[in-house]
């Protein structure tokens, strides 16, 4: 009886969650308010901030911050053309360069980027940077991060039902049916919605850097010095993200739709 008013429960919150991706109408799992994420982001990017170095090289930190203005007045943009400018509320938007090897960058839900200055190599030049750039911002506004939230909160309470229902079984099949539900959510679940939230954010990207004034092909060449890194890579299967050869083939059968935006 307890297992069935916890389906129906859990059954509900689902409907009640389910949400559309603001841009490319997919829907999506969102079940932390909007306000929630940009408060938690707003205090996380402030101690990232504290604890890291800024880039003391004026002329790197203002192309990352150019970059980033032309980027969010794409944003903007398309968002107002496509009448949801509410959905960007509450955004602050920030941009900074910060001193490290490691090769990432990132933004936060609200609008809070960072690039490391480690991959400004790769980036090569102020259209790869874009690229990287609307990349993820692209995630940012496609609310990618409460998605993930989400998500994890769904498995938890589902890993809470599945050990409820097996509360009278032996211990070992307890556990390996914990396992098989832990093993199960990531390769079936957690993975693919990853490599999907990649794609789409691969999309958005090169339509974002595009009004932006870059030729989005720069992407493709962005992708191509990624791949020649080469290193220890897991199979597509088991990744968060697409493997290169599948990210360059997409973005190359994306760039006739965000070329469209580059010659407006």
């Amino acid at each position: 009886m307890i297992m069935k008013i916890y389906i129906v429960l859990l059954f509900s919150l689902l409907l009640a969650a389910c949400g559309v991706v603001p841009i490319t109408g997919r829907r999506q799992l969102s079940m932390v308010p909007d306000s929630t994420m940009r408060a938690t982001s707003f205090k996380n990017y402030d101690e990232v901030l504290k604890s890291s170095k800024l880039s003391t090289d004026k002329q790197k930190t203002e192309l990352v911050k150019k970059i980033g203005k032309k980027v969010q007045k794409a944003v903007e943009k398309f968002f107002a053309d496509k009448g949801l400018s509410e959905e960007l509320d509450g955004y602050e938007w920030e941009f900074n360069l910060i001193e490290s090897p490691e090769m990432n960058a990132w933004c936060m839900p609200g609008g809070k980027v960072a690039v490391y200055t480690g991959i400004l190599p790769v980036a090569k030049n102020e259209a790869g940077l874009a690229a990287i750039m609307g990349h993820e911002i692209a995630h940012a506004v496609a609310q990618h991060g409460n998605e993930r939230v989400s998500q994890q909160l769904l498995i938890q309470m589902g890993g809470m039902g599945l050990s409820a229902a097996m509360q009278n079984k032996p211990e070992q099949t307890r556990k390996l049916w914990m396992s098989v539900f832990g093993y199960g959510s990531q390769l079936g679940y957690i993975l693919p919605y990853s490599r999907l939230h990649e794609s789409e954010a691969d999309r958005l990207g090169l339509i974002f850097m595009a009004m932006a004034g870059y030729d989005p092909a720069n992407a493709v060449d962005l992708w191509e010095r990624m791949k020649e890194l080469g290193g220890d890579k897991p199979p597509e299967f088991l990744s968060t993200h697409p493997s290169d050869d599948t990210r360059i083939k997409n973005i190359k059968a994306l760039l006739p739709e965000a070329m469209e935006y580059y010659k407006k």
